[in-house]
Protein backbone atom coordinates (compact mmCIF):
# COMPACT_ATOMS: atom_id res chain seq x y z
CA UNK A 1 0.00 0.00 0.00
CA UNK A 2 1.15 3.66 -0.40
CA UNK A 3 0.77 6.04 2.23
CA UNK A 4 -2.72 7.31 0.98
CA UNK A 5 -4.27 3.75 1.04
CA UNK A 6 -3.41 3.51 4.35
CA UNK A 7 -6.26 5.25 5.69
CA UNK A 8 -8.56 3.25 3.66
CA UNK A 9 -7.66 -0.04 5.67
CA UNK A 10 -10.63 -2.46 5.99
CA UNK A 11 -9.17 -3.48 8.99
CA UNK A 12 -5.85 -2.42 11.58
CA UNK A 13 -3.11 -4.88 10.80
CA UNK A 14 -1.64 -6.77 13.52
CA UNK A 15 1.60 -6.55 11.91
CA UNK A 16 3.32 -3.96 9.37
CA UNK A 17 6.78 -3.02 7.78
CA UNK A 18 7.47 0.26 6.31
CA UNK A 19 9.77 0.87 3.44
CA UNK A 20 11.38 4.01 3.67
CA UNK A 21 13.17 6.49 5.99
CA UNK A 22 11.49 10.03 5.05
CA UNK A 23 9.06 11.97 6.76
CA UNK A 24 5.76 9.83 5.80
CA UNK A 25 7.62 6.27 6.68
CA UNK A 26 8.62 7.59 9.65
CA UNK A 27 5.25 9.62 10.86
CA UNK A 28 3.37 6.79 9.87
CA UNK A 29 5.40 3.88 11.86
CA UNK A 30 4.73 5.88 15.27
CA UNK A 31 1.17 6.17 14.14
CA UNK A 32 0.88 2.20 13.67
CA UNK A 33 3.36 1.37 16.78
CA UNK A 34 1.06 3.43 18.90
CA UNK A 35 -2.29 1.85 17.56
CA UNK A 36 -0.42 -1.37 19.15
CA UNK A 37 0.44 -2.69 15.49
CA UNK A 38 4.08 -4.70 15.01
CA UNK A 39 5.77 -2.57 13.32
CA UNK A 40 9.11 -2.42 11.31
CA UNK A 41 10.71 -0.03 9.29
CA UNK A 42 13.37 -0.75 6.51
CA UNK A 43 15.44 2.03 4.79
CA UNK A 44 18.37 1.25 2.31
CA UNK A 45 20.30 4.19 3.67
CA UNK A 46 22.60 3.88 6.85
CA UNK A 47 20.46 6.03 8.98
CA UNK A 48 16.70 7.51 8.71
CA UNK A 49 15.82 11.18 7.39
CA UNK A 50 18.36 11.82 4.92
CA UNK A 51 18.83 15.27 4.34
CA UNK A 52 18.92 16.31 8.18
CA UNK A 53 21.74 16.60 10.67
CA UNK A 54 23.16 13.69 12.14
CA UNK A 55 22.52 13.75 15.74
CA UNK A 56 19.02 13.96 14.79
CA UNK A 57 19.09 10.88 12.70
CA UNK A 58 21.01 8.93 15.29
CA UNK A 59 19.03 10.13 18.49
CA UNK A 60 15.37 9.96 16.35
CA UNK A 61 16.00 6.35 15.12
CA UNK A 62 17.67 5.47 19.07
CA UNK A 63 13.66 6.65 20.02
CA UNK A 64 11.49 5.80 18.13
CA UNK A 65 13.04 1.94 18.60
CA UNK A 66 12.53 2.32 22.55
CA UNK A 67 8.57 2.72 21.42
CA UNK A 68 8.89 -0.64 20.16
CA UNK A 69 9.57 -0.02 16.21
CA UNK A 70 12.25 -2.46 14.96
CA UNK A 71 14.65 -0.11 12.64
CA UNK A 72 16.65 -2.32 9.96
CA UNK A 73 19.54 -0.20 7.74
CA UNK A 74 21.18 -0.24 5.00
CA UNK A 75 18.80 -2.87 3.60
CA UNK A 76 15.86 -3.16 0.52
CA UNK A 77 13.04 -6.03 -0.44
CA UNK A 78 14.20 -8.53 -2.57
CA UNK A 79 11.06 -10.11 -2.95
CA UNK A 80 7.69 -10.44 -1.32
CA UNK A 81 6.02 -13.59 -1.20
CA UNK A 82 2.19 -14.14 -0.34
CA UNK A 83 1.27 -16.98 2.13
CA UNK A 84 -1.78 -18.37 3.79
CA UNK A 85 -0.82 -16.05 6.89
CA UNK A 86 0.70 -12.94 5.50
CA UNK A 87 3.44 -11.59 3.39
CA UNK A 88 7.05 -12.49 3.32
CA UNK A 89 9.30 -9.86 3.12
CA UNK A 90 12.54 -11.02 1.73
CA UNK A 91 15.46 -8.59 2.71
CA UNK A 92 18.68 -7.85 1.17
CA UNK A 93 20.39 -8.95 4.06
CA UNK A 94 18.98 -12.30 4.19
CA UNK A 95 16.50 -11.21 7.02
CA UNK A 96 13.00 -12.76 5.94
CA UNK A 97 9.89 -11.14 7.98
CA UNK A 98 6.33 -11.51 7.97
CA UNK A 99 3.68 -8.77 8.23
CA UNK A 100 0.11 -8.18 7.40
CA UNK A 101 0.62 -5.36 5.15
CA UNK A 102 3.59 -3.59 3.08
CA UNK A 103 3.98 0.15 2.90
CA UNK A 104 6.09 1.49 0.10
CA UNK A 105 7.22 5.39 1.51
CA UNK A 106 10.12 5.69 -0.83
CA UNK A 107 9.08 9.40 -1.84
CA UNK A 108 7.38 11.14 -4.60
CA UNK A 109 8.02 12.92 -7.81
CA UNK A 110 6.13 15.99 -9.00
CA UNK A 111 3.07 15.09 -11.03
CA UNK A 112 2.84 17.05 -14.26
CA UNK A 113 1.15 14.30 -16.57
CA UNK A 114 -2.31 15.89 -18.66
CA UNK A 115 -0.96 19.23 -18.17
CA UNK A 116 -0.24 20.13 -21.79
CA UNK A 117 3.23 21.04 -20.96
CA UNK A 118 5.03 19.81 -23.68
CA UNK A 119 2.06 21.07 -25.88
CA UNK A 120 3.06 24.83 -24.27
CA UNK A 121 6.58 24.18 -24.71
CA UNK A 122 7.06 24.63 -20.55
CA UNK A 123 10.55 23.04 -19.91
CA UNK A 124 10.98 20.60 -17.58
CA UNK A 125 14.25 19.58 -14.77
CA UNK A 126 16.00 16.79 -15.33
CA UNK A 127 13.95 15.52 -11.90
CA UNK A 128 10.51 15.73 -13.68
CA UNK A 129 9.59 18.69 -12.36
CA UNK A 130 8.58 22.49 -13.86
CA UNK A 131 11.53 24.44 -14.27
CA UNK A 132 11.19 28.13 -12.81
CA UNK A 133 13.05 31.32 -12.25
CA UNK A 134 12.79 32.68 -8.57
CA UNK A 135 9.55 34.72 -9.19
CA UNK A 136 7.79 31.30 -9.99
CA UNK A 137 7.22 32.17 -14.21
CA UNK A 138 8.45 29.40 -16.46
CA UNK A 139 10.31 29.63 -20.01
CA UNK A 140 6.55 30.62 -21.35
CA UNK A 141 5.69 34.08 -20.63
CA UNK A 142 2.06 33.35 -19.52
CA UNK A 143 2.53 30.19 -17.36
CA UNK A 144 3.68 30.20 -14.18
CA UNK A 145 4.02 27.55 -11.57
CA UNK A 146 4.07 26.64 -7.56
CA UNK A 147 4.23 24.04 -5.10
CA UNK A 148 5.12 20.67 -5.24
CA UNK A 149 5.10 20.59 -9.14
CA UNK A 150 8.28 22.77 -9.40
CA UNK A 151 10.06 20.56 -6.61
CA UNK A 152 11.86 23.30 -4.57
CA UNK A 153 11.06 23.21 -1.22
CA UNK A 154 7.88 20.50 -0.50
CA UNK A 155 5.97 22.10 2.01
CA UNK A 156 2.36 23.35 2.06
CA UNK A 157 3.46 26.68 4.24
CA UNK A 158 6.14 27.43 1.28
CA UNK A 159 3.92 26.84 -1.56
CA UNK A 160 1.30 29.28 0.06
CA UNK A 161 3.90 32.14 0.46
CA UNK A 162 4.53 31.33 -3.39
CA UNK A 163 1.27 32.10 -3.83
CA UNK A 164 1.45 35.07 -1.80
CA UNK A 165 5.08 35.76 -4.03
CA UNK A 166 2.84 35.22 -7.28
CA UNK A 167 0.13 37.39 -6.77
CA UNK A 168 2.40 40.53 -5.72
CA UNK A 169 4.05 40.01 -8.65
CA UNK A 170 1.30 39.48 -11.10
CA UNK A 171 -1.50 41.06 -9.92
CA UNK A 172 0.10 43.73 -7.66
CA UNK A 173 3.10 45.00 -9.78
CA UNK A 174 5.29 44.32 -6.88
CA UNK A 175 7.86 41.95 -7.67
CA UNK A 176 8.39 39.52 -4.80
CA UNK A 177 10.16 36.36 -4.86
CA UNK A 178 9.78 33.73 -1.72
CA UNK A 179 13.15 33.30 0.65
CA UNK A 180 13.62 29.72 1.13
CA UNK A 181 16.65 30.16 3.78
CA UNK A 182 16.26 29.53 7.13
CA UNK A 183 12.54 28.06 6.52
CA UNK A 184 11.54 25.88 9.44
CA UNK A 185 10.35 22.10 9.48
CA UNK A 186 9.22 19.15 11.54
CA UNK A 187 8.33 16.09 11.30
CA UNK A 188 5.51 14.81 13.62
CA UNK A 189 7.30 11.43 14.41
CA UNK A 190 7.31 10.27 17.77
CA UNK A 191 8.66 12.44 19.26
CA UNK A 192 8.63 14.77 16.80
CA UNK A 193 11.47 16.64 15.35
CA UNK A 194 11.51 20.28 14.50
CA UNK A 195 14.06 21.84 12.75
CA UNK A 196 15.31 25.31 11.33
CA UNK A 197 18.95 26.32 8.98
CA UNK A 198 21.91 24.31 8.69
CA UNK A 199 22.89 21.16 9.96
CA UNK A 200 25.99 21.10 11.33
CA UNK A 201 27.80 19.10 8.46
CA UNK A 202 26.12 21.79 5.92
CA UNK A 203 27.35 24.45 7.59
CA UNK A 204 30.98 23.67 7.63
CA UNK A 205 30.83 23.48 4.08
CA UNK A 206 29.19 26.90 4.25
CA UNK A 207 30.22 28.80 6.82
CA UNK A 208 33.87 30.97 6.13
CA UNK A 209 35.72 29.27 9.32
CA UNK A 210 34.93 27.03 12.54
CA UNK A 211 31.61 26.37 13.33
CA UNK A 212 30.41 26.16 17.11
CA UNK A 213 28.49 22.90 18.01
CA UNK A 214 25.99 23.63 21.18
CA UNK A 215 24.06 19.92 22.31
CA UNK A 216 23.11 18.79 25.13
CA UNK A 217 20.53 15.06 25.65
CA UNK A 218 18.66 15.35 28.47
CA UNK A 219 15.28 13.62 30.31
CA UNK A 220 12.57 16.00 30.53
CA UNK A 221 11.38 16.60 34.12
CA UNK A 222 7.91 15.52 33.57
CA UNK A 223 9.62 12.02 32.61
CA UNK A 224 11.73 11.76 35.55
CA UNK A 225 8.40 11.02 37.67
CA UNK A 226 6.68 8.56 35.25
CA UNK A 227 9.89 6.89 34.83
CA UNK A 228 10.31 6.96 31.23
CA UNK A 229 13.71 7.30 29.91
CA UNK A 230 12.60 8.84 26.79
CA UNK A 231 15.48 11.59 25.74
CA UNK A 232 15.68 15.31 24.43
CA UNK A 233 17.98 16.36 21.91
CA UNK A 234 18.53 20.10 21.37
CA UNK A 235 21.19 21.24 19.08
CA UNK A 236 23.12 24.43 18.30
CA UNK A 237 25.16 24.99 15.38
CA UNK A 238 26.85 28.41 15.22
CA UNK A 239 28.94 30.49 12.51
CA UNK A 240 32.19 31.03 14.66
CA UNK A 241 33.33 34.16 12.72
CA UNK A 242 30.12 35.91 12.95
CA UNK A 243 28.61 33.95 16.20
CA UNK A 244 25.49 34.25 14.72
CA UNK A 245 23.21 30.90 15.26
CA UNK A 246 22.65 29.26 12.07
CA UNK A 247 20.83 26.14 12.89
CA UNK A 248 18.84 24.98 15.14
CA UNK A 249 17.80 21.22 15.76
CA UNK A 250 15.47 19.98 18.54
CA UNK A 251 13.72 16.19 18.99
CA UNK A 252 11.72 16.14 21.92
CA UNK A 253 7.51 16.54 22.72
CA UNK A 254 6.69 20.10 21.04
CA UNK A 255 9.57 20.31 19.28
CA UNK A 256 7.45 21.73 16.21
CA UNK A 257 6.07 24.61 18.80
CA UNK A 258 9.63 25.50 19.97
CA UNK A 259 10.73 25.68 16.34
CA UNK A 260 9.01 27.97 14.79
CA UNK A 261 9.72 30.75 17.12
CA UNK A 262 13.57 29.46 16.93
CA UNK A 263 12.98 30.16 13.24
CA UNK A 264 12.50 33.72 13.77
CA UNK A 265 15.55 34.11 15.74
CA UNK A 266 17.45 32.05 12.79
CA UNK A 267 15.53 34.31 10.47
CA UNK A 268 16.93 37.40 11.73
CA UNK A 269 20.15 36.41 12.46
CA UNK A 270 20.68 36.49 16.01
CA UNK A 271 23.89 35.79 17.69
CA UNK A 272 24.63 32.96 20.51
CA UNK A 273 25.01 35.99 22.81
CA UNK A 274 21.42 37.46 22.03
CA UNK A 275 20.22 33.62 22.80
CA UNK A 276 22.08 34.33 26.02
CA UNK A 277 21.23 37.22 27.09
CA UNK A 278 17.37 35.93 26.84
CA UNK A 279 15.80 34.96 29.72
CA UNK A 280 15.26 31.73 30.95
CA UNK A 281 11.30 30.43 31.14
CA UNK A 282 11.36 27.47 34.21
CA UNK A 283 10.87 24.63 34.37
CA UNK A 284 10.39 24.35 30.66
CA UNK A 285 12.46 21.83 28.03
CA UNK A 286 12.93 25.39 25.96
CA UNK A 287 15.17 27.13 28.57
CA UNK A 288 18.16 24.74 27.00
CA UNK A 289 18.01 26.70 24.42
CA UNK A 290 19.28 30.29 26.21
CA UNK A 291 21.36 28.05 28.60
CA UNK A 292 23.96 25.98 26.35
CA UNK A 293 27.44 27.35 27.06
CA UNK A 294 29.98 24.39 26.80
CA UNK A 295 30.94 23.53 22.73
CA UNK A 296 30.94 20.23 21.95
CA UNK A 297 34.21 19.45 21.18
CA UNK A 298 35.46 15.55 19.42
CA UNK A 299 34.09 13.42 22.24
CA UNK A 300 32.31 15.79 23.97
CA UNK A 301 29.09 14.69 24.45
CA UNK A 302 26.71 16.59 27.34
CA UNK A 303 24.63 13.60 28.74
CA UNK A 304 22.37 16.57 29.95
Amino acid sequence: ITSEQAFHLPELPKRILIAGGGYIAVEFAGIFAGLGVETTLIYRGPNILRGFDDDVRAHLAGEIEKRGIKVILGCQHEAIEKTDTGLVNRLGNGMAIETDVVMFATGRIPYVKGLGLEKAGVELTEQGAIKVDGFSKTNVDNIWAIGDVTDRMNLTPVAIREAVAFHQTVFRDNPMAFDYEAVATAVFSQPPVGVVGLSESEARHSCPGEVDVYITRFRPMKYAFTGSDERVLMKLVVDAQSQKVVGVHIVGPEAPEMIQLAAIAVKAGLTKAQWDATCAVHPTMAEELVTLKEKQHAGNMSAG
